[in-house]
C-alpha cells in the first residue's frame, strides 16, 4: 500500500512538473517592429520620430523570473537645424539637414505572471546605444565641439508589456504593446542626458 501511495505521489508530482514546464517556456525569441521618439536635447536639433526593429531573446529561470537580451535598430531620419551666429557650433551662422540613426543593445532581468493565454511582464535593462547624429551635425555644420561628441552611449530602458497566446499550444504569442522609458547618455555639449520613448510591438515564438 505505502509503495502505491508513493507511486502515486510521483506521478502526481511529474505531472505537475510538466504542466509547469509548459507555463514556463525556457526560451523565447522575439521579433518586433519599433518607433522611438527620441529626445535629442540639443539646442539646433529638436527631438524627432524614428521607425525600425529588431528583437530579443529570453531566458527564463523559472515560470516568473528571466534574463532578457534586446536588440533594436531605427534608419536614418533627416532633421533640420539651425545655429545662429555667435554659436560654438557654427560661429558665422548656418542652417542645414542632418541625418540621425539609433541602435540599442541593452540586457537584464524580466518578470512576468502567466494567466492562461495572457502575460504581463516588466523589465529594466541597461546597455549601451549608439547614434551618429551628434557627429554628423558637426560634419554638416563645419563647427567645432569643446569636446567631441561621442557616437556611443550609456542606456536604461525600463517598462514592459503583454504577450497573448495564439495557438492552443501557446507556443506562438502576439506582443500587442511593449513601452519602455530609454535613457541615453550622448555627449552632446548641451545635455548629460536625453529621455526618450520607444513602443515595441511583434510576435514571439516560446521553446
Amino acid at each position: 500500500m505505502k509503495l502505491r501511495n508513493v507511486l502515486i505521489a510521483g506521478v502526481v508530482m511529474l505531472t505537475g512538473l510538466a504542466a509547469m514546464a509548459q507555463d514556463a517556456p525556457k526560451f523565447e525569441a522575439t521579433v518586433d517592429y519599433s518607433y522611438a521618439r527620441y529626445n535629442a536635447s540639443h539646442a539646433y536639433t529638436s527631438s524627432y520620430s524614428l521607425n525600425g526593429g529588431g528583437g530579443a531573446l529570453d531566458f527564463n529561470f523559472t515560470k516568473y523570473l528571466g534574463i532578457k537580451g534586446d536588440f533594436q535598430g531605427y534608419g536614418s531620419n533627416t532633421q533640420k537645424f539651425t545655429a545662429p551666429s555667435g554659436s560654438a557650433i557654427c560661429p558665422l551662422g548656418c542652417s542645414a539637414n542632418v541625418q540621425g540613426n539609433l541602435f540599442t543593445y541593452l540586457f537584464g532581468p524580466q518578470i512576468g505572471i502567466r494567466t492562461g493565454k495572457i502575460r504581463p511582464f516588466g523589465h529594466v535593462l541597461i546597455g549601451g546605444a549608439h547614434s551618429n547624429v551628434y557627429g554628423n551635425l558637426v560634419k554638416t555644420s563645419g563647427g567645432v565641439f569643446a569636446t567631441a561628441p561621442s557616437g556611443n552611449s550609456f542606456a536604461l530602458a525600463a517598462g514592459g508589456g503583454v504577450d497573448i497566446a495564439i495557438n492552443h499550444t501557446g507556443t506562438i504569442a502576439f506582443r500587442p504593446a511593449e513601452i519602455d522609458y530609454l535613457y541615453t547618455r550622448f555627449n552632446n555639449s548641451a545635455s548629460s542626458g536625453q529621455n526618450n520613448f520607444q513602443y515595441k510591438a511583434g510576435v514571439v515564438f516560446n521553446f
